[in-house]
């Protein structure tokens, strides 16, 4: 798992090949990825816009930008945290993603950026 804090929000990220989902011979590799928000600082925070940079190892780049995640825009209260599932499919069975989050303080409306730490996704027999 890997993790990162920014402004007193933590987000940790794990990634799944899905070979149940994947066709090689037609170069479709498809990946999930659960992500855990934890908010460590001392005001509840909103997730208000995603925005993903994706790069697969074919050598094509993507960006994705949007409210929320999927579909919600989460409230997250001091010491607790939101997990969610998502996924992204690449053209190659190796690429990587990073990106930001727009968080929101509902104390004072301030918005801010929290980072993704940039991320692997590697079908497990390209480890071998």
């Amino acid at each position: 798992m890997i993790a990162q804090i920014t402004e007193g929000v933590k987000v940790s990220v794990e990634t799944l090949y899905q070979p149940e989902y994947s066709n090689p011979e037609s170069e479709h590799f498809m990946f999930a990825y659960k992500i855990k928000i934890e908010n460590l600082s001392d005001y509840t925070v909103q997730l208000m816009r995603r925005h993903w940079f994706i790069f697969d190892s074919n050598g094509s780049r993507r960006e994705v930008d949007g409210e929320g995640v999927v579909g919600q825009q989460p409230v997250i209260e001091p010491g607790d945290n939101h997990v969610y599932v998502s996924g992204c499919n690449l053209k190659s069975d190796m690429g990587n993603m990073k990106g930001t989050y727009q968080m929101k303080r509902l104390v004072d409306n301030e918005t801010f950026e929290v980072n993704i730490p940039e991320f692997h996704l590697i079908a497990p027999y390209r480890l071998n």
